[in-house]
């Protein structure tokens, strides 16, 4: 008889158990709600989101929702942001507004004048603001070897080295791919960028490692990380293909790759750079931190 009412027992602890399961799956969110709610950082991850991906969310709506995920900053905003993001308390981990644009940089004489008039305004307003990052590119080939654009590159940049130095700015140029989604780029390869930064010799000079654009011009992503982690000051996300969300609809496995950035004693910022695909983008956004938080 004791045996019966123990299974009698057990059995209405299984179905209780289901009907909650059940339920949670009939509410659309719940499941990944409790996933990513309700659970505090780890402290090793210092967390940034890129602006652009959420450009239709007002920046006031972003920054508080980021701030109660665990945001500690946003990335590529200019002088004309920064009072939100202080506002919030959040870093300008990664400030823009120097460059002319993606394809005329510094591989490119031509461009020197008007690049060096810009970072030489926009270097001591980024230290006056407290911030420390400004992103600058190499620009397209137009028919330069790699050679003559790392020349062009140096002799552009070195110009501008010891303003950088002074204010302790750091410009940081990004790495992009040529093969997808900005054809004819010169700085799409790591080593390349790390050549580049030895040939300056100065700590003001760094790369921007896209996790989405390397693994889809060169791979290997965590020996290049393992490598070239000395020449790196901040890290952009993005799911491969397609530069959506970081989860299991793409190929790279994001846990992984964090752990080896904190392995090489990483104390920058990472931040999320994919395109929410999801109606409920904070949602996503969420989920990726919680995925990254290793």
């Amino acid at each position: 008889m004791g045996s019966e009412q123990s299974r009698r027992k057990m059995l209405k602890t299984i179905i209780a158990g289901t009907a909650v399961l059940s339920a949670s799956a009939a509410i659309p969110g719940l499941a990944m709600e409790k996933e990513t709610t309700g659970k505090a950082l780890k402290g090793n991850v210092n967390h940034s989101v890129c602006r652009w991906c959420y450009s239709g969310i007002p920046l006031d709506e972003l920054c508080a929702a980021g701030k109660d995920m665990g945001l500690k900053a946003i990335d590529l905003v200019g002088p004309s942001e920064w009072p939100t993001l202080k506002k919030y308390g959040l870093y300008s981990s990664m400030c823009n507004g120097a460059e002319i644009n993606l394809v005329d940089g510094f591989n490119d004489p031509a461009f020197h004048p008007k690049l060096i008039e810009n970072y030489s305004k926009m270097i001591p307003l980024v230290a006056k603001a407290g911030y420390k990052n400004l992103i600058c590119f190499s620009g397209n080939r137009r028919g330069k070897d790699d050679e003559t654009g790392l020349k062009n590159c140096v002799e552009g940049l070195k110009q501008l080295m010891p303003l950088a130095e002074k204010h302790g700015v750091v410009l940081v140029m990004e790495l992009l791919n040529s093969k997808v989604n900005h054809e004819d780029y010169q700085c799409d390869h790591t080593a390349w960028g790390a050549e580049l930064a030895k040939r300056l010799g100065s700590e003001n000079f760094k790369l921007l490692y896209d996790i989405y654009h390397m693994q889809i011009d060169e791979g290997d992503v965590i020996r290049n990380i393992q490598t070239f982690h000395p020449y790196i000051a901040h890290y952009h996300t993005g799911g491969v293909p397609g530069r959506n969300e970081i989860d299991e609809t793409q190929e790279l496995y994001y846990p992984a790759i964090i752990k080896a950035i904190l392995a090489t004693g990483f104390k920058g910022y990472i931040a999320q750079e994919f395109i929410p695909k999801q109606e409920d983008k904070l949602a996503s956004l969420r989920k990726a931190i919680t995925i990254c938080d290793q």
